[in-house]
Formats: structure tokens, C-alpha cells, sequence
């Protein structure tokens, strides 16, 4: 039995080497397994410790640098080119709408209304205060006879702006009597009675035939009756007076047919025959 025990201690002490040999590969593998990662750092951990994966810390990734914005391309110039052909149909300009002008303002004045300065109770005094001192002259005019007559002549040097007024008593320059319209003044009479304007126009204004006088030796042929029209009376007591002129291109025998020593209607084809205009307005009391 002695024996026996020692032969099976003795062969006991020789697997011990083998056995602890054995056991080594195992421990180091259990260090390089689960627990011990490549790259991490894990604390020491007893044999009994375990670490779960929910335990495991991975290293945070590398900030990226942000790309730099590039900056906007600008656009390539266009260059003329030297050799294209002009264009036959160039694009027409845009037209640009432009403000309609102002309107003018109405010339004051140059109506003779029967009122103010050219009222019954004027006089010189009153037409140079209305018009100024320097365009109001007291001079010689012209009468229908070639006698020479005292007026008061407005703008006597403005051909187109002349006016000539006579006064019932000469000596004060008061009292208007008549005033005259005649050469080439733009003044008119009230109801639209101006220089220039044809027989038949003036029909219209007085709103009916009317009687006038045939051609004088000046030339010159006075309405006579009005016949009720409109230009029979005007405000403020006042009446127009209008004498017509023949025109020069008329027919030779237009006037001696239209003689002054009778009287016509100015529907008269006498009378129209020699196309007459108004060449003088005189507006009296």
C-alpha cells in the first residue's frame, strides 16, 4: 500500500507542471478577450467583474473643418464683337409719355364788354388805371369822313392790341360814345364779333339773316337792321356796329353790282359774291 501511495504521489507531481502549462493559455486569453479591446482603456477588473457592452466608452470622432464658402463667380463680360453685321431692324425706342403742358391762361382784356372801363360813365382816367398810364394815349384819329377826331387810344403801339375810344365830352375825356375796332387788332365785341370773321359767320352768331349796305367808295359795307337777332342788343345798354370789307380776289364786277345806294339781305347772292369779312366793329351807346 506504501508503495502503491507513492508511485501515485510521484505521478501526481509530475502532471503538475503539465496541468499548470495547460492553464496558462488560458489566462492570457481571458485578458484578450471580451474585456480587453483593442484601442480602450479599461479599468483593472477583479476576476469576478464583467463589463457590459452598454459600459463600453468609445473615443469621440475627429472634428471636420468646415469647408470655406467660395466666393460668387462673376459673370463673364461680353465683349462686342467687331465682325457681327448691324442689325437691320433695330429695336424700336421706347417712347416715353410725356406730361400733358399746362393749360395757358385766358387772355384778360381783350373782349370790349360794355361794363368797367368801357362802361357808359368811363372816361381816360378810368382806362389808365385799368391798363397802365404808359399804354394809354390821348391822340388824333382817323374819322369815316378823313376828318380827324380826339381819342383815347389804348396800346398805341401795338397794332394787335390798338383800341381807339371816343368820349361824349372831349374836354374831361368822360362819357364813352363809341369805341373802335379796326387794322389788325385782336380785340374782339361781345358774342364773338372779331376782325376777319365772314358774312356767313356772323350769320350764325346773330342767329338769322340780316340787312346791310352795299360797298361805299372806301370799300367798306355797314349792316344796316340786325332783324331782332342776337347782335340786335347787348348787356348794359350797349349795341355793335359792323362794317364789311370785300375780298380782293372777289370778281371785278362783284362791287359795282353791290352798289351803296341800296340795301341787301346777307343771304343776297349779290352780296356774296364779293366774300366779304368783317373789317371794322364799333361798339356805341
Amino acid at each position: 500500500m506504501k508503495y502503491g501511495l507513492c508511485v501515485l504521489l510521484a505521478a501526481a507531481a509530475a502532471l503538475l507542471p503539465a496541468a499548470g502549462a495547460a492553464l496558462l493559455p488560458t489566462a492570457a486569453s481571458a485578458q484578450t478577450g471580451p474585456r480587453a479591446s483593442p484601442g480602450l482603456q479599461q479599468p483593472y477588473l477583479r476576476d469576478d467583474e464583467q463589463i457590459l457592452p452598454s459600459q463600453i466608452v468609445a473615443p469621440p470622432p475627429p472634428v471636420k473643418p468646415k469647408p470655406k464658402a467660395k466666393p460668387a463667380a462673376k459673370p463673364p463680360a461680353v465683349q462686342p464683337n467687331p465682325n457681327a453685321e448691324p442689325d437691320d431692324n433695330p429695336p424700336a425706342p421706347v417712347a416715353v409719355a410725356k406730361p400733358p403742358p399746362p393749360p395757358k391762361p385766358a387772355e384778360s382784356g381783350r373782349v370790349v364788354a360794355c361794363s368797367g372801363a368801357f362802361a357808359k360813365s368811363s372816361g381816360h382816367l378810368k382806362l389808365a388805371q385799368s391798363y397802365g398810364v404808359h399804354n394809354v394815349d390821348y391822340a388824333e384819329v382817323s374819322g369815316d369822313d378823313g376828318s380827324t377826331l380826339m381819342a383815347s387810344v389804348l396800346f398805341p403801339n401795338d397794332p394787335k392790341r390798338r383800341l381807339e375810344v371816343l368820349w361824349d365830352d372831349d374836354v374831361q375825356r368822360s362819357g364813352t360814345r363809341m369805341i373802335v375796332i379796326g387794322g389788325q387788332s385782336t380785340w374782339s365785341a361781345q358774342k364773338g364779333v372779331h376782325l376777319g370773321l365772314p358774312l356767313a359767320a356772323l350769320e350764325k352768331l346773330n342767329g338769322k339773316p340780316f340787312k346791310l349796305m352795299g360797298f361805299e367808295k372806301d370799300g367798306m359795307a355797314i349792316v344796316s337792321d340786325w332783324n331782332g337777332g342776337a347782335l340786335a342788343t347787348l348787356p348794359d345798354g350797349c349795341k355793335v356796329g359792323v362794317q364789311f370789307k370785300p375780298d380782293p380776289k372777289a370778281p371785278a364786277g362783284a362791287l359795282s353790282a353791290a352798289g351803296s345806294d341800296q340795301e341787301f339781305a346777307s343771304t343776297d347772292p349779290v352780296i356774296r359774291a364779293a366774300k366779304p369779312t368783317v373789317g371794322e366793329i364799333i361798339v356805341a351807346y
